[in-house]
């Protein structure tokens, strides 16, 4: 089968490690399924892999890819989730990994699951859109509406425009009923999340014209000190991820005038992926794609996203 494969580890050329051709059909061991992709999109995870991030040598070659949408054995519409565990909250099980790290990913004409992984996809989204759902926006559905503890009305900054978290965060706040004010460096990706339903937009690190209830930080250093600025007294900021580098020190006599939520993995529950898969079905909210390629073209969206050249997800299509 065609597939999309990390065979070397490079931390300043990660490209160099990608390759595209044929790979032997995956075996599926007992209580796992085969599903024929149709659909699935990139992440900052396999840039990371490339890199070595998260992964040793020795698991070479893999298949990279955590997100999918496609058919399963019996030909239903599924999504697949990405996240494999046991427990109630699998990624809370310390034994835990994500397709693409030890058991090979998504990126190929078929991946092999656990049963368990499986969501049916509603109708009414579409393979593409649906393939957007596990890591990025599974990620902001728990952010929002899991560990902020928010009312609608509340206000919500989202650090940094353009990522497939932030506009996921955007999309899905808007929908959810909150006040949504958006930072990021680029004049042109703050007026796409202006035209995306943010309510206000602003420069990286500028005064607001008030504290907001919550912060959405996925950023990390740059933008961590404005964080702490931004939030009321009480207010919460949902740590996932640090796109520009690790967190520093909180200061401290702001620390104690705030709630912190780190999210220990992105990403959340099956339960979860199924009940945002409905809420976007109840709602119209769709995510944010910037750009659909065949499979075997996956280097240009792979150098896109390397560049910073994206807003929204990429997503790679395969056909029947």
């Amino acid at each position: 089968m065609f597939a999309v494969t990390a065979t070397r580890i490079d931390p300043d050329n990660p490209l160099t490690g990608l390759t595209l051709g044929e790979r032997p059909e995956p075996e599926v061991p007992d209580g796992w399924t085969t599903v024929t992709v149709r659909a699935t999109a990139l992440n900052h995870h396999d840039l990371w892999t490339l890199k070595g991030v998260g992964i040793r040598e020795d698991r070479l070659p893999i298949v990279l890819g955590c997100d999918a949408a496609g058919l399963d054995e019996d030909g239903n519409e599924v999504i697949v989730h990405s996240v494999l565990g046991s427990g109630a909250d699998e990624t809370l099980d310390p034994r835990r990994s994500l397709l693409s790290e030890v058991y090979d990913g998504t990126f190929a004409e078929r991946v092999v699951v656990p049963r368990r992984n499986l969501v049916p996809k509603p109708a009414a989204l579409s393979f593409e859109e649906a393939a957007c759902l596990p890591t990025a926006w599974l990620t902001a559905y728990r952010m929002l509406f899991d560990r902020a503890g928010l009312e609608p009305g509340s206000t919500v900054l989202v650090q940094g425009a353009g990522g497939g978290v932030a506009t996921a965060l955007i999309t899905l706040g808007r929908a959810g009923g909150y006040r949504v004010w958006v930072t990021g460096r680029s004049e042109e990706k703050r007026a796409r999340a202006l035209a995306l339903g943010a309510d206000q937009v602003f420069e990286s690190g500028a005064r607001l014209p008030e504290r907001v209830d919550a912060v959405m930080e996925t950023v990390g250093q740059a933008t961590w000190d404005h964080s702490l600025k931004a939030l009321r007294p009480g207010g919460r900021i949902v740590v996932s991820g640090a796109t520009s580098g690790a967190v520093p020190p909180a200061d401290l006599n702001r620390v104690f005038f705030l709630q912190l939520s780190v999210m220990g993995s992105t990403m959340g529950t099956r339960d979860q992926l199924a009940r945002l898969a409905r809420f976007l079905e109840q709602t119209g909210a769709r995510p944010v794609i910037d750009r659909v390629l065949p499979l075997t073209e996956a280097r240009e969206g792979f150098a896109a996203l390397h560049g910073g050249d994206v807003f929204g997800k990429v997503v790679f299509t395969l056909t029947p």
